[in-house]
């Protein structure tokens, strides 16, 4: 799976673009387990003390909102999907 990060997430990462073990009928919530175990100064950065997702933080699945879909982050993956990290945006 592939898995794109952004701004201070990508230097966390030591990486823009990463490629995590995950296969199709799995979920994002996995995938990003992997991901978070892979890179531990990523984890630090986007997950709360109690392990969970911070709410500002943003992951999209195909571009799309992982927080705004139904399964949210239980959402099964398919072949090809592209996930990715990012902080909030701020502009004027």
């Amino acid at each position: 799976m592939n898995w794109k990060l952004f701004a201070d997430l990508a230097e966390a990462a030591g990486e823009k673009e990463l490629s995590v073990d995950a296969e199709p009928g799995e979920t994002v919530s996995e995938a990003l387990d992997r991901l978070l175990a892979a890179h531990p100064a990523l984890a630090e950065r986007v997950l709360t003390e109690d392990g969970e997702l911070e709410e500002h933080i943003n992951l999209l699945r195909n571009g799309k909102n992982v927080h705004t879909a139904e399964s949210g982050l239980e959402t099964e993956l398919e072949a090809g999907d592209e996930l990715a990290l990012f902080p909030p945006v701020s502009g004027g």
